[in-house]
């Protein structure tokens, strides 16, 4: 039995040792090459622009905002920025959230208006006390900081509204055909990391609606001293799980990018075990050391990868089912 005087000297080392010395966790071997990995076939587009900003030894976090942006700006893109589905009233509503390496963070929930979420949620990090803005505050704050005012609402997206008005289903699935989100996480040159996540959410959802994409530690999460995660799907499922965050502890813990990926995937599963065969979602984890991993509830998921040894590749994660 430990007695208090040895309990006492145990705590005093503790303050004194970094933890992963004191528990044996060793840091991943430093590694000075650039990467960049995002979620769904548009990630390829978000990579050429994160690109040009490592391969010019710039900052992850400057790469995962530009990479986010690309599909914002695509009014092609239905499920993210301009000519995103709406809610079941026809309100286009976004939600976005980023950090960077020194933990610092920022979001935005239920904005409108706005094109460039991701973009007001850097200006929530660097620019407020607060790490979360909604709604109508966080449409004044957009605002107020120079963003231009838009109807996001495109032609194609209001005729498949209302032709979804006349049966009015809901079915909250997402994959191929409905990405949802793109999640883009980067290791910059001096081995930082950074990641964002943007979405228009669910379409048709009820209105008021906010999934994981903007909360942190759900659909993103960066330690600078692990790795970074971020998620895709049902973003209910995620919260229930805070799942990028599970992924970097466990990662923290000695698994691989991949392996934490299984893990977090597999909790979904043991919690929701009906469910979980309906839906989708998706994880991405990238290490310190540059190497990555992804996982899915179901076939379909695919994620973009750019490296210097990679030349932005597209892949299909593997999947629980």
């Amino acid at each position: 039995m430990t007695s208090r005087r040895k309990f006492i000297q145990l705590g005093t080392l503790a303050s004194l040792v970094p933890v992963t010395k004191l528990f044996g966790f060793k840091q991943p071997a430093p590694v000075l090459k650039p990467v960049v990995v995002s979620t769904w076939n548009f990630g390829l587009d978000a990579n050429v622009e994160a690109w040009k900003i490592l391969s010019a030894n710039g900052r992850a976090l400057d790469a995962v905002e530009a990479g986010a942006r690309v599909p914002e700006g695509d009014p092609k893109e239905s499920s993210v920025g301009l000519g995103g589905l709406p809610d079941r009233d026809g309100r286009v509503t976004l939600d976005s959230c980023i950090m960077d390496e020194f933990a610092n963070c920022g979001a935005v929930a239920c904005l409108e208006h706005i094109v460039h979420p991701v973009s007001v949620a850097r200006k929530v990090m660097e620019k407020t006390p607060h790490v979360f803005l909604v709604g109508e505050g966080a449409l004044k704050f957009a605002l107020a900081n120079g963003f231009k005012k838009e109807n996001l609402l495109t032609k194609e997206s209001e005729k498949a509204w209302k032709e979804w008005l006349k049966t009015a289903q809901y079915k909250p699935v997402a994959n191929i055909e409905n990405h949802d989100t793109i999640g883009i996480v980067a290791l910059d040159g001096k081995q930082n990391l950074s990641g964002a996540c943007t979405t228009s959410g669910m379409a048709y959802k009820m209105q008021g609606r906010v999934g994981d994409s903007p909360i942190i530690g759900a659909a993103l999460f960066v330690d600078n001293e692990i790795g970074a995660a971020t998620s895709t799907g049902v973003g209910e499922e995620v919260i229930r799980i805070v799942g990028s965050h599970l992924v970097v502890e466990l990662m923290r813990q000695g698994n691989s990018p991949q392996q934490a990926c299984e893990l977090a995937v597999a909790r979904i599963v043991k919690n929701q075990p009906k469910k979980s065969k309906e839906i989708q979602v998706g994880f991405l984890a990238l290490s310190k050391n540059g190497e990555y991993g992804a996982f899915a509830l179901q076939k379909g998921f695919t994620y973009a990868v750019k490296s210097e040894e990679v030349d932005n590749k597209l892949f299909e994660a593997k999947s629980y089912y």
